[in-house]
């Protein structure tokens, strides 16, 4: 497998014809090695248009997003080099490497021990150091570190908690994936002022559940 090819066909295939054209995401895909941070067993699928298993359990497995929507998703957060950014879902810790060349300093919480074993390990050997992973579950935030300029989900939520709209500096972003199988919206989230936010949803897609944050309620009155 020809990985650089690989690489290019990724970017140009898939990512730029999704309205990812920022020159800056697209050349920092092409040097943070996707694969390094794909398990063993699914090398050969670094690249391919899917949400590829972190581990071998199938049910509510946590997944790496499909490249076209991390590429996406990078590019709507527009992070700048001054921020400190929250992740939450580590999973094999790529996106907080993308994120860790564009930040000044993020944090990623898993809430999977095997996982941010496997997360630090990752960006170790990919020589991140403004990047740390925590064991923590993600649905509360991290309000002793706040406030944040750009939280992200690396994942889907039914809602998302006031909890962590709380911790964005005013001007501050929060990104997510937000609704119910099969339709959910890709969400940017600004907060204007101490009480005051502004939502934009740019576009459609689907993606794994972040695990313990609340669903909808299913009763009806």
């Amino acid at each position: 497998m020809n990985l650089e090819q690989a690489r290019f066909n990724m970017i140009e295939q898939q990512i730029r014809p999704w309205d990812v054209l920022d020159t800056e995401v697209l050349h920092l895909l092409s040097v943070v090695k996707r694969e390094d941070f794909v398990p063993l067993a699914h090398k050969a699928l670094a690249f391919v248009d899917m949400e590829i298993p972190l581990r071998s359990t199938p049910d509510q497995a946590p997944s790496m997003l499909a490249p076209r929507v991390e590429a996406r998703m990078l590019q709507d957060m527009a992070v700048r080099k001054h921020e400190k950014v929250l992740e939450i879902g580590t999973g094999s810790g790529y996106m907080a490497a993308l994120l860790a060349h564009r930040a000044q300093r993020v944090i990623s919480l898993e809430i999977e021990p095997e996982l941010v074993t496997r997360a630090r390990d990752n960006l170790q050997k990919a020589g991140i150091q403004n990047a740390d992973v925590m064991q923590a579950d993600g649905v509360k935030g991290l309000p002793e570190q706040g406030p944040f300029d750009v939280i992200v989900l690396s994942g889907s939520v039914a809602e998302v908690p006031s909890a962590l709209l709380a911790q964005l500096k005013v001007g501050g972003r929060l990104m997510a994936i937000v609704g119910d199988p099969p339709m959910m919206r890709a969400t940017l989230i600004t907060r204007t002022s101490d009480a005051e936010y502004t939502t934009t949803q740019a576009w459609d897609t689907v993606a794994p559940r972040l695990l313990n944050f609340p669903e909808h309620s299913r009763f009806t009155f």
